[in-house]
């Protein structure tokens, strides 16, 4: 938790109690920088983050399904499992601030791809190849010119 007095990030929780209802846990921390108390309130997020799928389907953001599918772009790659997670984190942060908690698989696999297209080049083309669905050798190879010319 952020400090809401000095902004420090670290804290320690001097109190927990959980409501009647069992619903919101009250937690009393102290600051480690400036010492001050204050109160934090935790409750189970209940609205759920939604993806809209090209076809205009809704279906729950499924974190894991998000991550095996880097994780396949990234095989036998050198890119750290932290990393991977941290595009998760990124697309999940993205879904958590939008005012109607969803979004496109299309601005997904956008933030995904220019992510990845730092990391790792290789694993890059891999993902474009299946998010964009390359249907002939022509797509691919328009991919490919393109990745070399920003590069360059």
């Amino acid at each position: 938790m952020i400090c809401p007095f000095c902004g420090h990030r670290e804290d320690k929780v001097i109190d927990s109690r959980e409501s009647k209802e069992g619903d919101v846990i009250r937690r009393r921390r102290e600051c480690l920088k400036c010492e001050r108390r204050f109160t934090t309130y935790e409750r189970s997020d209940e609205v759920p983050y939604m993806v809209v799928k090209r076809d205009g389907r809704r279906e729950k953001f499924d974190r894991q399904k998000v991550l095996e599918g880097l994780l396949k772009a990234c095989e036998k790659r050198p890119v750290a499992m932290g990393k991977l997670a941290e595009l998760v984190d990124e697309v999940e942060s993205k879904l958590a601030d939008s005012p109607d908690r969803e979004m496109s698989t299309t601005e997904i696999g956008e933030l995904l791809m220019d992510r990845l297209r730092t990391l790792d080049k290789i694993a890059y083309v891999r993902f474009a190849s299946v998010y964009r669905d390359f249907q002939d050798v022509e797509a691919f190879l328009t991919e490919l010119k393109d990745l070399l010319q920003r590069r360059g």
